[in-house]
């Protein structure tokens, strides 16, 4: 079959030639150059590739689909002939097969089991700009197998609007290839601001288009909701020529081919898509692009391990992709709803999927690939640490790691089914008690949108044992005997499909797989549910709300007919806000909990201070994380348990319940004196770090203890004093002495407490001779002296004596004579005589 000519045509001789010389090579191509499907049958007669395979990774399962179909066409085959491809739950290919168009983690799948990939010689990631997950991982381990089992394993990485220089550097600078595309001029027009809802405004720009342009409209919104409403808005008033369909990812693959093929003749098209519509997939006779500049996506927090639905602004290179799809075989038109202000505050690129979402499948393959640390491996973005380390910490809870972090048989296992890790684990677990076709239905109800969003009066229902009771009686009567609750027929039909998959691949037990029913649906659902979410357990508290296992608060959201359920397990969680709010779960029962959970329960007696009673009061829990299943009270504890609790009630709540009097604080100011002015192996005594040390320093002298009144037999200075040794405590009383004595006699008390310590306060008339301020601690500190009146009200304050007499004294001395005429005020206070009396002995004037 002739094919037109397309601009990848020109640089192909480059690409061969690259590829001969280096072993890896980059390709940016614009829309349309023809990538996709000139590429790889443009290579297959290479000398290098050896007669061996090509292995193709695209990022959605319609475009691999899709461009097989295309270069199956291009040779006169079908697919499954010289092309094929391989998608989860579906493949079509032969032994004859050489161009294998894979994704959704199958290249992963296929180096897990070769790591050296033998038969194969090349190795494409296509639209690499899109930078999910799998692409992210399948490059990185794939680079590895490169450098140290295949050298002549080719690597090329195409792209339409990624950045070429990171990705040749990452490939030890590899050579990077640039072909135009096939874009026609698309004239973008841009909206006023608006306050009306995001249906109102999409329907109104539709209406719009299809009345000034020719052509199919393709429609952008965030997600499935959105199309929904849009869809119905316009089931009125649209010209009898116009066709409108939806276009997402969890559609019927018959329902997706029906979205992108060409119109009939005569008719128009209206496409209404996700982001799936963005780059790897050409729809047919679009003329017309209407971006509501929206895009759906789950943010994930390792503090939490859980995730939220958020939708947010798409970036500039998501957008400039939109609009392209209008131009690929015309001139067309690009309509968005938002501002030239808000495009001008747009970020410039998407952020990459392994920096925003939930690891632990990308850490369950790292593992079984025997990669512990990520930064192993040859990475655009190294997954960020905090992320990882969440993710094994589940995959820990899921059995699929060991203690050392080692992958287990049951991780094997858990990798092997090609689910997500929580939905493997409680498929294998859920086999183990022969209820494995009841977890294959509930896992494609989870791991798909929700089909069931409300219940028949319209109120939104958060109880997963409805969904579960319509998939169960539909496996066992069929849709079109069951009432599907609301739900569309064909979605029930595809879950059904998918569930039957997983039931024909689960491994042999020794148990014989029971059939659902929908007793069991009833029954079992929380327990199931609990296998894949560990850690989502939950449990009621007094005001309704509840206790997640991870100590995460959360609460139902209309929830009325589980809120009276002790124990739940939340399969969907809106993470947002101060409490999270649990839009999916099933109820537990307790024994279910104690039956299955139970070695995964501890034991803590918790031993705790009571205020009212001022004693230690005990009591036993059994724990499963947060979460206290069963509590003991009026233990009676052992006297170290006792000593325990009293020095952790004094690291928590600090020193106030020892008896503290004015000479243990003034000896634990003097050490810490000398500790702050002399170092050396002063202790700190500091209240901090006597709280904190409490069991080192406390802990030898409250044996016995039992309650509050024991503390009183305590002797805090002795306890202090046995901190330093014999020379600390002469060294204690020579330089940070409790008195001081000054030229009267008297020993004049110094205080070593704060912002003025060390400071004594002193009579006028006892200094009278005393030429210099008093200085300790070998000189380093000068005590400040509160000089007193001889009523001993304070006069002046003073670190430097010398001074005072000669500057401040005689103003000092004029106002004090006048109050206190029979006082001694001499000329000279320098050559005075101090005294403690009203004039020193002798002196009568």
């Amino acid at each position: 079959m002739k094919s037109m000519n397309l601009p990848i045509d020109e640089i192909i001789p480059d690409m061969k030639e690259a590829l001969n010389k280096s072993n890896c090579a980059v390709l940016l191509a614009e829309p349309g150059a023809g990538k996709t499907t000139r590429t790889p049958l443009a290579l297959l007669g290479e000398p290098w590739l050896k007669g061996q395979g090509i292995i193709m990774l695209e990022p959605r399962r319609l475009a691999a689909r899709s461009a097989a179909a295309f270069m199956a066409a291009q040779l006169g085959e079908e697919v499954g002939g010289t092309v094929g491809y391989r998608i989860r739950m579906d493949s079509r290919t032969s032994q004859r097969t050489r161009i294998t168009v894979v994704t959704e983690g199958i290249l992963t799948r296929m180096l897990q089991a070769d790591p050296g990939l033998e038969g194969t010689g090349l190795i494409i990631f296509d639209e690499y700009h899109e930078r999910n997950l799998q692409a992210d991982l399948g490059l990185a381990i794939t680079l590895q197998s490169q450098s140290i089992l295949r050298e002549d394993l080719r690597i090329l990485v195409m792209s339409a609007t990624l950045a070429a220089e990171p990705v040749s550097r990452l490939m030890n600078y590899a050579p990077v290839l640039q072909s135009k595309g096939r874009v026609f001029p698309v004239e973008t027009f841009y909206s006023e601001p608006s306050s009306h809802p995001l249906e109102l405004r999409m329907t109104g720009a539709i209406h719009s288009a299809l009345s000034r342009h020719e052509g199919g409209i393709l429609a952008f919104l965030p997600g499935v909701r959105e199309i929904r409403r849009v869809q119905m808005s316009l089931t009125q008033g649209l010209p009898p020529d116009v066709d409108v369909v939806p276009l997402y990812g969890s559609m019927p693959q018959t329902e997706q081919y029906e979205a992108i093929r060409a119109p009939q003749a005569g008719r128009r098209k209206v496409v209404l898509a996700t982001s799936i519509a963005e780059s790897s997939l050409t729809v047919e006779g679009i003329r017309v692009v209407i971006d509501s500049g929206l895009r759906r996506t789950q943010q994930f927090s390792a503090r939490t391990g859980m995730g939220r639905l958020v939708t947010i602004r798409a970036a500039r290179d998501s957008a400039d992709q939109r609009r392209g799809r209008a131009g690929r075989t015309a001139p067309g038109i690009c309509y968005r709803l938002w501002t030239e202000q808000e495009d001008r505050q747009l970020p410039e690129t998407t952020s990459p999927e392994i920096l925003e979402a939930d690891l632990s499948g990308v850490a369950l393959e790292l593992a079984v690939w025997g990669v512990k640390n990520p930064a192993e491996l040859q990475w655009l973005d190294l997954p960020r640490a905090a992320s990882i380390d969440q993710a094994q910490r589940l995959l820990g809870q899921l059995q699929a790691l060991d203690p050392d972090g080692n992958i287990t048989v049951h991780g094997r296992q858990m990798a092997a089914l090609g689910l997500h890790p929580r939905l493997a684990h409680m498929l294998l677990a859920a086999s183990g008690i022969g209820q494995g076709r009841l977890a294959c239905l509930l896992a494609a109800i989870l791991e798909d949108r929700d089909i069931f969003p409300r219940l028949s009066s319209g109120r939104l229902n958060n109880d997963l044992r409805v969904r579960l009771e319509v998939m169960t009686r539909a496996y066992l009567e069929g849709t079109g005997r069951t009432d599907l609750a609301g739900a569309h027929r064909s979605d029930v039909e595809r879950l059904l499909t998918q569930g039957r998959q997983w039931i024909a691949r689960l491994p042999e037990t020794d148990r014989v797989q029971i059939d659902p029913s929908t007793e069991a649906a009833d029954r079992l659902c929380g327990l199931l549910l609990s296998y894949a979410f560990p850690d989502r357990i939950a449990q009621r508290r007094m005001d309704g709300r509840y206790l997640l296992r991870s100590g995460r608060g959360a609460e139902l959201a209309n929830g009325e007919q589980m809120a009276q359920s002790r124990y739940i397990v939340a399969a969907e969680v809106d993470d947002e806000g101060i409490e999270a709010r649990i839009l999916l779960a099933a109820p537990l029962t307790e024994s279910q909990l104690e039956h299955h959970f139970r070695e995964e329960m501890n034991e803590e007696l918790d031993i705790k201070w009571d205020d009212g009673t001022g004693s230690v009061r005990a009591k036993s829990m059994i724990k499963l994380g947060a979460i206290v299943f069963k509590e003991t009270a009026n233990i009676k504890p052992s006297g170290e348990q006792i000593q325990m609790a009293l020095l952790k009630t004094i690291q928590d709540n600090g020193l106030d319940l020892l008896p503290w009097d004015a000479k243990s604080r003034q000896l634990q100011a003097r050490i810490q004196f000398m500790r702050e002015h002399c170092g050396g192996d002063w202790p700190d005594v500091s209240n901090d770090m006597l709280q904190q040390n409490a069991r080192e320093w406390l802990g030898p002298y409250i044996d016995g203890f039992k309650k509050k009144s024991d503390f009183r037999a305590l002797r805090l200075y002795q306890i202090l004093e046995h901190l330093l040794n014999w020379s600390q405590r002469q060294e204690l009383e020579e330089q940070a002495p409790t008195h001081i004595t000054v030229p009267s006699g008297s020993r004049i008390a110094v205080n070593y407490e704060g912002p003025q310590a060390p400071y004594a306060a002193v009579r006028l008339q006892e200094l009278f001779g005393l030429m210099d301020t008093p200085r300790l601690a070998y000189g380093r500190a000068v005590v400040t002296l509160h000089i007193l009146s001889p009523a001993s009200r304070p006069v002046q304050v003073t670190s430097d004596l010398r001074s005072f007499w000669e500057h401040t004294y005689f103003e000092v001395k004029k106002d004090l004579k006048g109050r206190y005429p029979k006082h001694y005020w001499p000329d000279d206070p320098l050559e005075a005589t101090a005294t403690r009396r009203v004039r020193p002995p002798g002196n009568r004037k």
